[in-house]
């Protein structure tokens, strides 16, 4: 089979409909939206686009299943998990290239985002079985307390493009561990993995009515009537800062439980004692992962002066000799950006540092191709009024700054609304607690540059949002506490 015949094949099998109580159906008016390759910007597919109408019956679904999903037994929420878990890895060939034709990553990295997201499903359906409450004799001698954990109930999930299997991994599975019902909005551009995941959970077992998925192409339109009804108790969404601040204001009025994933601004620091071949190598991680498409993507490098030079170089000289291309293309590792709004605004930032007296060591501008496609940049000598120091650039860009003192470099990595994640590399112990102490992020990568693991809990402070995905800490964004007094 060529290549054009299995693209073609898996475009073919995901299925092209909203997915509501355990059925699939066309939206209410038989509307559908354009799924676009953003390495050509040719049409792949149409999908159904939901309406209010449909966003109303996935949540009706989902407040009816709640009672009796909430009652299921653990060991049957973590089973079902761990089948889905083990028929996301058997399909990974064939979900890593629907990814990579509707987001554009190469299909490499798409291939390690199927695995990284599969790994919530198998983590969490360990979790599933180790809800636990607390039994203890009161302080006074009289009485006991005894609490509880119960299910928050219907959730609502907004996730985005960038990961798009993954983000909604990391979202479902622990609602499902918890006894949650749910309804997921996937990301316009992206629509398409969450329907294949949605399919993998039915085959799994997962009873109709526990997840519900709208595609939509006007996301507001379907979210906050949602968000506004009273049978709605959480909201989990990721993605920019901006559309987080609205809809943390439209779930107020039910005093939703809320979880936000939001932008960042991600530091990495080097070190004057730095193994620099590692940075450089940690750097390449850091920035390079998902075309530079991601949160937690080193969006500034503030390396010390005695080795900024040779780091901007060797940057130029790794970052220069990379592939870019269609992901589906052999060798390929830098792929498109998702579409034209994020190529003008990768173009508008680099076009601000080099304004303001930055140096181009390589690329620096629209890469070939129909597609919407960016060359891997390193600019040097970025000075502090550079916009892309302080706001996200989300592309392969890699602006190099320098500094001279350990309190230097703390003070530009806490300057910036954001603290998702920072990286910082040094062989010093006692510089390596200071600096990571001294951070206002969520995570630091101390000398590596990947921090993401489902073991470990994800989460940002300042405008990076709230919350923890993944972990022990994530199931508990799911349940309820309560606290029973018993007088015996």
């Amino acid at each position: 089979m060529t290549g054009a015949q299995q693209e073609r094949a898996v475009l073919e099998q995901v299925p092209k409909l909203l997915y509501v109580d355990g059925g699939w159906r066309a939206a209410s008016g038989g509307e559908t939206l354009a799924v676009e390759d953003p390495a050509t910007t040719e049409s792949l597919v149409e999908v159904a686009d939901g309406q209010l109408e449909d966003a109303m019956a996935a949540l009706d679904a989902a407040a009816s299943k709640q009672r009796e999903w909430a009652i299921s037994a653990p060991r049957e929420r973590g089973e079902i998990l761990r089948r889905a878990y083990e028929a996301i890895v058997a399909r990974t060939d064939e979900l890593a290239l629907l990814m990579t034709l509707e987001m554009g990553k190469a299909l490499a990295e798409s291939r390690a985002e199927i695995s990284y997201a599969a790994e919530f499903f198998r983590w969490f359906s360990e979790e599933a079985v180790r809800i636990q409450g607390r039994y203890m004799v009161n302080t006074t001698g009289k009485g006991r307390i005894l609490t509880m954990r119960q299910p928050v109930g219907p959730c609502v999930f907004v996730t985005p493009w960038n990961f798009p299997t993954a983000m909604g991994t990391r979202k479902i599975a622990p609602a499902i561990a918890a006894g949650c019902t749910m309804v997921v909005k996937p990301a316009q551009q992206t629509p398409l993995s969450m329907l294949a995941l949605a399919r993998i959970l039915e085959e799994a077992g997962l009873p109709g009515g526990v997840l519900n998925v709208i595609t939509a192409k006007r996301s507001g339109a379907v979210i906050e009537p949602l968000l506004k009804d009273p049978r709605t108790r959480k909201l989990s969404f990721t993605g920019s800062t901006e559309v987080g601040r609205r809809l943390i204001e439209q779930s107020a009025e039910q005093v939703l439980r809320v979880s936000m994933e939001l932008g960042g601004n991600a530091p990495f620091l080097v070190f004057e004692d730095a193994d620099l071949d590692a940075a450089v190598e940690g750097a390449l991680l850091a920035k390079m992962r998902n075309v530079g498409e991601a949160c937690t993507a080193a969006n500034r490098f503030h390396v010390h002066e005695s080795l900024a030079e040779e780091f901007a170089r060797r940057m130029a000289e790794r970052m220069g000799a990379m592939k870019v291309g269609r992901g589906t293309e052999p060798d390929v590792e830098v792929g498109p950006l998702i579409d034209s709004v994020q190529l003008a605004k990768v173009s508008e930032l680099v076009d601000d540092a080099v304004e303001r007296g930055s140096q181009v060591l390589v690329g620096g501008g629209r890469a070939e191709g129909n597609g919407y496609f960016y060359e891997p940049t390193v600019l040097a000598g970025v000075p502090d009024d550079a916009r892309l120091l302080g706001e996200e650039i989300f592309g392969p860009v890699a602006p190099v700054a320098s500094f001279s003192s350990e309190d230097e470099a703390i003070e530009a990595a806490n300057r910036t609304e954001f603290g998702l994640v920072a990286y910082v590399y040094t062989r010093d112990l006692e510089r390596a607690f200071r600096v990571c102490e001294g951070i206002e992020t969520g995570m630091v990568g101390l000398n590596q540059g990947v921090v993401s693991n489902p073991a470990a809990p994800f989460g940002g402070v300042k405008q990076s949002g709230f919350g923890r995905e993944g972990g022990f800490e994530g199931i508990n964004e799911y349940l309820e506490t309560k606290y029973v007094a018993l007088g015996v």
